[in-house]
């Protein structure tokens, strides 16, 4: 069995662990502040698979990849640019989008197992997404297919270089300012607020949750989706948001769509590095489920 050395890098913070073969008992080894240079995350990842005799590294990461290329790398700009492979030669090699990961895992070990077409929304901070479409998991022409955070259901909207209108309009950063409407602290105690049926946070979650399903339309009728799963940190909140995001969303949809599931992913925020396993174990070809 490969040894593969798991690494879910976030902007913030680095998750490890070596995968063996068994991804129901995956957890971190390592949990820690993401590297601030390229020469101290070369050094931690050195040190990691020396410490662990690895063959192979699978990395997910918060940004656009093409190959094993790190393109565009908002949060970690100090990756830009940087060929993974070329930096670890001697073992082999696979990098990721952590959206497109996180499906990975899903559809190979989790809620979208035995699905040919599925769509995933990592909701957090801001929306990351990514495509299951006839087995295999969509990059597109630059690694960066099916960036519905980037979506937009607003003609008046004059665009943003760093953030796209949807997660403008309903990622979890979109919640935060709600809440600030009806002095509330963050979206989190927005949710709560909604969860214990105070109008006013039921009013304010479904101004975020209609963009969402009326944009998530467009992608259910171009991709016809088996179900739609949603990871990050609004995935527990699925039983407040989920109720007006499906009505906007069936509201523009043609009846034989209209019966879509949405539900929360299995490995919940385990799978960047689930899905970081099962690529360093596939090799180049990861995105091919079956």
């Amino acid at each position: 069995m490969t040894r593969v050395l798991a690494i879910d890098l976030g902007g913030t913070n680095l998750r490890a662990a070596v995968h063996t073969g068994d991804t129901g008992a995956l957890a971190p080894q390592v949990r820690e502040p993401a590297p601030d240079n390229l020469d101290a995350f070369v050094a931690r990842i050195r040190a990691l698979t020396n410490a662990d005799a690895v063959d192979a590294l699978g990395l997910a990461v918060p940004g656009l990849v093409d190959g094993t290329v790190c393109r565009w790398i908002p949060n970690l700009p100090w990756l830009d640019g940087v060929d993974i492979a070329a930096v670890f030669p001697d073992i082999g090699v696979a990098v990721g989008n952590d959206a497109q990961i996180a499906l990975l895992a899903e559809a190979a070990e989790g809620a979208a197992k035995g699905m040919s077409d599925a769509i995933l929304l990592a909701i957090g901070t801001g929306i990351g997404s990514a495509v299951l479409a006839n087995g295999r998991i969509v990059a597109g022409a630059h690694g960066g297919a099916c960036s519905f955070g980037w979506a937009c259901a607003d003609v008046e909207d004059q665009g943003d270089k760093r953030n796209g209108w949807l997660e403008r309009a309903a990622s979890g950063r979109a919640l935060d300012a709600l809440s600030t409407r009806i002095g509330l602290a963050n979206g989190g105690r927005l949710i709560e607020a909604a969860r214990a049926g105070q109008s006013a946070a039921l009013a304010l979650v479904e101004e975020a949750a209609r963009p969402l399903g009326t944009a998530l339309a467009g992608a259910v009728g171009l991709l016809d989706p088996g179900v739609i799963l949603v990871s990050g940190g609004l995935a527990d909140a699925l039983d407040v948001i989920a109720p007006p995001l499906l009505a906007a969303l069936r509201r523009q949809l043609p009846p034989h769509l209209r019966d879509i599931e949405l539900r929360p992913g299995t490995f919940g925020p385990r799978a960047g590095l689930v899905g970081a396993a099962l690529a360093g174990q596939a090799g180049s070809g990861w995105r091919q489920i079956r």
